[in-house]
C-alpha cells in the first residue's frame, strides 16, 4: 500500500510528512514568531549524532529584524531574489572535532556533516508538520558567511535555508514558476542495494 500526498506517491507506506515536505521558492508574507521558530530548532536539537556530540550550530534572522540584511546578504544573488520574501533565513555549520567519552582532547569528527544533516532534516520535517516549509541551499558566499556571522574555522559551513509559508508562484520569474512544485524522487532500486553497492 502506497502513501500519497502533495501530488506525490511513495512506493511503500510512510508518514505523510515526508511527502508534504518540499522546497518552495515562493513564500507568503506571513511572519514567523520567535516561539514558532524555536519550535523548529527544538526539533533539530533532538536529532541523532555520533557520540551525541551534537555538532550543529545555527545562525538565524527573522525578516524585518536587525540581523535580516546580514543573513540575506550571505546568499548568492539568485537565492537572494526569492529568499528575501521568506520569514526567516538560517545558516547551519558543524563542528569538525568532537570529544570522545572519557577523553579530554578532541579528535576529528568523521560524521559532523552527516549529523548536521540529520538536524536539518528534523527541522525541515517539523516545519512541514506546522504548515511552514524550509528550503535548503548551498548558493551562498561561504567566506562572507564565515566572516560576517563570526563562524570559527573549527566549524564547516554546511548550507543555508529559508523558512516560510508557501506563497503564490506568480511572484517568481517565469522560468522558476514551472519549477515551483514538489519534486519526485529516484526509485529505491537506484539508491538502495542489498549486500554490495551496485550503482
Amino acid at each position: 500500500m502506497s502513501t500519497t500526498a502533495n501530488h506525490r506517491s511513495a512506493d511503500h507506506p510512510i508518514d505523510l510528512v515526508f511527502l508534504e515536505r518540499w522546497s518552495p521558492r515562493a513564500f507568503a508574507p506571513d511572519a514567523i514568531t520567535q516561539d514558532e521558530l524555536m519550535t523548529l530548532f527544538e526539533a533539530a536539537r533532538w536529532a541523532p549524532s555520533s557520540y551525541n556530540s551534537q555538532p550543529w550550530r545555527f545562525v538565524y534572522a527573522r525578516r524585518d529584524t536587525p540581523h535580516w540584511a546580514r543573513l540575506l546578504g550571505v546568499l548568492n544573488e539568485f537565492n537572494q531574489s526569492w529568499a528575501q520574501h521568506a520569514a526567516a533565513i538560517a545558516v547551519i555549520a558543524s563542528k569538525k572535532t568532537m570529544a570522545l567519552p572519557g577523553k579530554s582532547d578532541e579528535v576529528p569528527s568523521h560524521s559532523h556533516s552527516f549529523d548536521a544533516g540529520a538536524a536539518w532534516a528534523s527541522l525541515a520535517l517539523q516545519a512541514a508538520k506546522l504548515g511552514w516549509q524550509a528550503h535548503g541551499m548551498v548558493g551562498i558566499d561561504f567566506a562572507r558567511a564565515a566572516s560576517e556571522l563570526k563562524i570559527p574555522d573549527s566549524y564547516r559551513i554546511e548550507a543555508a535555508f529559508a523558512i516560510g509559508k508557501p506563497g503564490d508562484k506568480s511572484q517568481l520569474p517565469e522560468a522558476l514558476q514551472a519549477r515551483e512544485t514538489p519534486s519526485p524522487r529516484e526509485p529505491l532500486a537506484k539508491t538502495v542495494f542489498e549486500g554490495v553497492f551496485s550503482g
